[in-house]
Order: C-alpha cells, then structure tokens, then sequence
C-alpha cells in the first residue's frame, strides 16, 4: 500500500519515495474534492460537526500526506523528489485555493447557527468567516479566476526561491589550507577535514552551512579566508554570485522576488487592500502596517544610541589592538569575537566545550518537566535519518500518566537539508468527529546543528554553542505550544489559529531559560572531564548576554522594516535594493558592501509565510519578555522558578492556543496589557543614553 495512504498510524519517512507522491495526492485530492461537493450540496446540513466530519476529515488527511511530502523535501532533499513535489504543487494550491473561495461552502458557514457552538468552535468559525473572504470567496468572473492563478503562481515562486537558496548554499565550497585555517576551533577544523578526506581532497572544506561558515568567521585570523567566505555567502542566489560558477545566474532570485512582490500586491487589490501590507496584518495582532511601522521606529529610536556606542567600542578595539584602522564587512564578526573575549575574559570556544548536546537536552527536558508537569521520554516511529530522535510528553494525572503530544528532533545540519532552524505540525489535537476519538498532537523540531566528530576512534558527541542551546530551546518553545494544548477543535488547536505576530510569544519565552544559572548548571558538562559550567564562567557570559543588543535590535528592526515597507510603499516593478539601502541609512549603524543581497535568501519573506510580518519577532519579543518577567517576580528565594507561575503560564498560554486572541491569552496570564519595559530591560536598554 502507498505509504501515504497511511492513516492509522504516524507517517511512515522511511517508506516514502518519490514515486508514491503523484498518485497518493491525486487520491487525497480526489477524496477531498468529492468531500466538498457532499457538504455544499442544497440538502446537506449546514451544521459545524457533520461538516467537519465529511470535509475537514478529508483535508486533514490530505494535509497530513502533503505535509510529509513538503518536510522530506525540506530536510531531505533529491532530485528525484523536488520533481515530484513541484508536480503536486500546483494541484494542492490549485484545491486550497478554490476551496477558500468556495461560495457554496461560505453560504454553508453563514448558515451555520452560532448558538448551537460552543468557544472554540465560535472561535473557528470567527476565524473561518474571515479566511473566507481573505481566500476570495466573494469575488466573481473573472476577478476569482486571476486570484486562483495568483495562488498557484506564488506557490511556483516561493519554491523556486527556497530552491535557489539551498541549491546556492550547497553550491559553494572552499578547500583551505592549515595556514589559512589558523584560529578555527578544532572541532571545525576537523569536521572539514574530514569532508576534504571523505572527496579525496586535501585540506580542509569550508561550506556556506551555518556550523561552519559561522565560527569561521568568528575564529579564521585570515580575513582573506573570511573574505571569501562573506562575499560567496552574502550574494547567494544572486546576481552577484561568482560569474565563474556557471550555473549561478539559474539561481539568481532577483526576478523571483520581482514577480512575488508584483502577485501579492495584485492579490491585495482584487481584495480591496491598498497594499499586501495592509491585508497581512488583518489576521494578525496589529491594527494596521503604520502601527508597525511606527513600533518599529520607536523601538529603533530607543536602540539607536546604543548601537552606535556598540560600533564604537567595536572601531577602537580594531584600531588599538587588532591593527584594523579600516575594518571591511569580513571583519565585524571576528572584531566582535575578540573584543568579547578581551572584555569578558571569555570565548564562545570555551563555553562550547561544556554544551554537549545529549545533555542540552536532558537539561531543556527537565525545565520542561519541571515547569509544565510532564515527562518527555524516547519514543519510537519511522524517521528519515538515523540523526533524527523521536519523543513522547504525557502529563502526570490522578490515574497516571496520560499522553499529551510526541515529537520528532532532526538537529544536524547535512547537504539537502534546508538551513536555519524551524518546527512544524505533522498533525494536530483534535476530537475527531468521525471517530469521536481524541487524537494527540505530533510535531518536527529542525535545527542545524554540527555533529560530533571522532577523534583518535572515539566519537565524541556534538557541542552547541549556546546560541545553539537558545536555537533548540526557541525551536521547542514553538513545540510546547502545539503539543501541550488542551483545546480540541482543530483549527484554533494548539499554534492553529494564533495570529501570527504573537505565535513567537512561547518560542522566545523559552529562550530565557538559558541564561538561568538553576538551568543551565544542570545542562552542561565539559565534553572532556565532564564537569559542569563553572559558575565564574557563567558570570562572563551574563556580564557578555547584552554584548552589542543594540546593533543586534537595530538590525532586526532593519529586516522587519525593510520587509514591511517593501510591501507597502514599494512599487514592485522597482529595484527593491535601493529601499534596503533607504532603510539602512535610516536603521543601521553598519553599512553593509554594496554588493551585498540579503534580500534574495530572506527566506522567511519570500518562501516562509513572514511576508509583511517579520516584524513579529520583535512584536512577540515584548510579550515574551513581559510574560517571562512573571517568573522573575515569583522566582524562590534561591533563584529557581515557581512551579506555580508555570502552572498558570501552561494554562492560560500553552494550553488555549488559538481558542481565543492571544491579547485575551496575554492578559489572562499577567492580568494587564504588555509593555515594553522588560524588554528593554532584558537588553540592557533602560537606563537612558550608554555612557
């Protein structure tokens, strides 16, 4: 039986090929199609349940199926399946958008008698009603027809834009010398040994993937060898990419970007928005793009004065001791790697000695344990990787322990395997309404991590540096929020339903984890001796935590700017570099070369679902940070965290998920509004102009 066609049980990675995508999702279509045409028929009854249990029934198995398909192709990638994914592309999009617009399934939903629905189901069908007319269900002719071919012509772009990216990453390489290699960490230098060795090749092969092309950066005293390395990783997929690679200009993504600007902005007109901008917040948390925008300014405006004492400090450590009067773009991450350890006596070599990732783990486990009364234990499924772990959370009830959710952890980064780091729902809680059943939630957990290397025969395990450690706690942040959910209607269960701006909340929540000495003691041990992180070490990095926050929060701001003034103001038929290069003058301290495309792999705008709201990092960084201020307010006397602070954070945040807006969320944890305080606090930004 085609794998895919596997409902009873999780899906199985290890059995699906290619081959069984086509004909699998023509199945899945056809089943779902026909669901529509039964629940939109004049006799069917328009009540939530019955519909639910003939169409949502039907999609969900079709979203399970392509959402496997669409993680394969993500983290592993082929030729073989790329082809049969952007096969099935357009047939997907084509059914999700005629099923959003679907007129027949509107007048069904208008029908529906509100008063027969309890809140989380009055809350779908808000959200519903709204989807509806944001998928076009009122328009007609000819309007209705361009708005379907816009979907599917944006679906075609945004993974021709995520290609380009991965294909220009895996593209480049550098074999180095030992010379040039001077100042790379060793577990670097060895695992690039060990690439050139396993090609037949000597030295050492540098890659554009984030475990090595970062600590190079930081480490490699040749600013030559960074040089090369910022350059190649700075204009990928662009058209400033080497000219002698002959295959670059075919990933170049500036006209890729071109045309996706041009379809959204259509796509808001036919919808009776002024801009992309002005629709992508309808959903959200904002009130409108110059909301944005203005938070934006103010919160740069108040970070400004800070960054520029951070490039400062940066310029005259260069110049007293580093014998860089003139540093280039190549240089700031190694400036900034030295003036760090010079500063705070410390490197992030040192401290990544003592972050082993098996426990890393155990100590995020823990905290979670701990705050949200459950226990998380191996579990086992099918995975695609022999990387790839998977795990259970059940909750601790009076008749025992109850399972809540699982989850699959792919940490490693490899060739195929899209970069950054990201989770995913693979299904969803949901009391069925075909079963009467209540289905628990599974979820991915991706990060891109190194893997450990062997030395002398003897496989060491992984180190994280801790924005590694930051990375995988954000990562299952995101995870806790869709799995420790308690609300059973599928579409405002668990990160379902919750406006997009808000859904960092618990992500960058978790974060602050990682900087508590009652934590992190427990989740370290030196890869050699085994002894914990040593308090006095510990002491440097909180000292080091906000360590250049400024130039960090300016340049955030840029990027969430940036991309929603692009979708406001920008006319798409334009050159979109010299509004990043506007932006930039107006934000940053820092001005990049001009050669320099950031734009075309900012994937999170362009292939990702952030357009027009990358600014939600830093929107839900308030109320993360507000919300985490609850537990430094209850903490114990000793510095650990009240159980009973977590208790009322996993009730009134995890488990609502999207059942309510998360204002209503927010303000049923910490009994106001958010301000901006703890933020600005927690980035030692509050006491005025630096001196």
């Amino acid at each position: 039986m085609n794998p895919l066609l596997r409902f009873d049980t999780l899906p199985l990675f290890d059995q699906i090929r290619p081959e069984h995508v086509a004909p699998a999702i023509d199945t899945l279509l056809e089943q779902a199609s026909l669901a529509l045409e039964k629940v939109t028929n004049a006799d069917f009854p328009a009540e939530w349940n019955a519909i639910a249990r003939e169409l949502d029934v039907s999609t969900e198995r079709l979203g399970i199926a392509w959402g496997a398909v669409s993680h394969l192709n993500s983290v592993a990638d082929t030729p073989e399946l790329r082809a049969a994914y952007n096969a099935a592309l357009p047939k997907i999009t084509e059914f999700f958008t005629r099923l959003g617009a679907d007129e027949r399934l509107y007048a069904k939903y208008k029908a529906i008698d509100t008063a027969t629905l309890n809140a989380e189901q009055l809350q779908a069908h808000k959200n519903a009603m709204r989807n509806f007319v944001l998928g076009g269900a009122e328009l007609t002719g000819s309007a209705r027809e361009r708005f379907a071919e816009i979907q599917e012509k944006q679906a075609e772009l945004g993974q021709k834009f995520s290609e380009n990216t991965l294909d220009a990453t895996d593209a480049f390489s550098y074999y180095a010398t030992a010379a040039e290699m001077e100042g790379v960490p060793e577990d670097v230098q060895q695992t690039a040994q060990a690439a050139a060795q396993a090609e037949g090749k000597e030295g050492f092969k540098l890659t554009l993937k984030m475990p090595c092309y970062l600590p190079a950066m930081q480490f490699a005293t040749s600013s030559a060898l960074r040089a090369i390395l910022y350059r190649a990783y700075v204009t990928r997929a662009s058209d400033q990419a080497d000219a002698s690679d002959a295959s670059a200009q075919k990933r170049d993504n500036s006209q890729v970007i071109k045309d996706i600007l041009a379809l959204r902005k259509e796509e808001a007109t036919l919808l009776g928005y002024a801009n992309f901008g002005a629709l992508s917040v309808v959903p959200k948390m904002a009130d409108s793009p110059e909301a944005v925008i203005t938070f934006l300014r103010d919160l740069g405006h108040k970070a400004r004065p800070f960054a520029q004492q951070d490039l400062a400090d940066l310029r005259t450590f260069a110049r007293e001791h580093l014998n860089l009067a003139d540093p280039q773009a190549w240089d700031w991450p190694f400036i900034s790697e030295k003036l760090k350890e010079a500063r705070y006596a410390f490197s992030e070599q040192e401290v990544k000695q003592y972050f082993t990732a098996p426990k890393v783990l155990a100590g995020l486990f823990k905290i979670a344990e701990t705050l949200f009364d459950v226990a998380i234990t191996p579990d086992s499924a099918p995975v695609w990787n022999p990387g790839v772990a998977f795990y259970r959370i059940e909750r601790n009830t009076p008749a025992g322990l109850q399972l809540v959710g699982q989850f699959y952890l792919d940490p490693a980064a490899r060739t195929g395997k899209r970069g950054g780091a990201w989770m995913d729902d693979v299904r969803t809680r949901w009391l069925r309404p075909d079963t009467g059943a209540l289905q628990t939630p599974v979820a991915h957990l991706v990060c891109n991590f190194a893997e450990g290397v062997e030395v002398d025969g003897v496989k060491k395990p992984a180190l994280l540096s801790h924005d590694d450690v930051t990375t995988l706690f954000h990562e299952f942040g995101h995870g806790l929020h869709h799995m420790l959910t308690q609300v059973s209607e599928h579409d405002v269960s668990g990160i379902s339903g919750v406006e997009w701006d808000a859904v960092e909340l618990p992500s960058q929540f978790m974060e602050n984890f990682c900087w508590e000495w009652r934590v992190l003691e427990h989740m370290t041990s030196h890869v050699d001796t085994g002894a914990s992180l040593p308090r006095a070490l510990f002491d440097k990095m909180l000292a080091a935590r906000n360590f250049q926050s400024g130039m960090q929060t300016l340049r955030q701001i840029e990027f969430s700017l940036f991309d929603m003034l692009l979708h406001t103001v920008h006319d798409p038929a334009q050159d979109f570099m010299p509004l990043l290069n506007e932006v930039r003058k107006e934000i940053a301290v820092l001005q990049p070369p001009e050669w320099s495309r950031t734009p075309h792999t900012f994937s999170h705008i362009f292939a990702g679902g952030y357009a027009a709201g990358y600014y939600s990092y830093k929107w839900a960084e308030v109320l993360s940070a507000d919300a985490y201020a609850a537990f430094e307010e209850t903490a114990h006397a000793d510095g650990s965290p009240n159980v009973e602070t977590g208790r009322k954070y996993r009730q009134a945040i995890l488990e609502a998920g999207g059942s309510r807006p998360a204002m209503e969320s927010f303000k049923a944890f910490r009994g106001r509004e958010p301000t901006l305080d703890a933020l600005l606090r927690h980035q030692g930004m509050t006491q005025g102009k630096p001196a």
